[in-house]
């Protein structure tokens, strides 16, 4: 793994650290449910808005709204299953992979973010 990418594989965990600290009212959100079909990953904290400002925000610019290092992801038409499989595998080259990263509840709900981005208004 070349360095760009370790930086940016380390990314998620120094954001996470920093969020941890610096907002402890996520800790105070009700987990979610249980995933159907007995999925693990339902007892965890998530939110998708701050899942993808503090990673998938360095290359996604204006939170989606607009292509950066990233394609714009706002209205975007690809299927909730290239999204999943995009966020967990990434694309060589291009994007790096969150399997790791994220659990499936988190990914869902950062999928959930971003079918529900809109314009600015204004």
């Amino acid at each position: 793994m070349n360095l760009k990418w370790q930086i940016v594989a380390l990314l998620p965990v120094m954001a996470a650290a920093y969020l941890a600290d610096a907002m402890p009212a996520l800790a105070q959100q009700q987990p979610q449910a249980q995933q159907p079909g007995g999925a693990a990953g339902g007892n965890e904290n998530v939110n998708g808005e701050v899942l993808f400002a503090s990673t998938c925000g360095f290359c996604h610019s204006d939170g989606g709204r607009q292509a950066g290092k990233g394609p714009q992801l706002m209205n975007d038409s690809h299927d909730d299953d290239f999204l999943r499989n995009r966020i967990k595998n990434g694309k060589a080259g291009a994007m790096p992979a969150f399997g790791a990263t994220f659990s499936d509840a988190q990914i869902d709900e950062i999928i959930k973010y971003i079918r529900g981005l809109k314009p600015h208004e204004g």
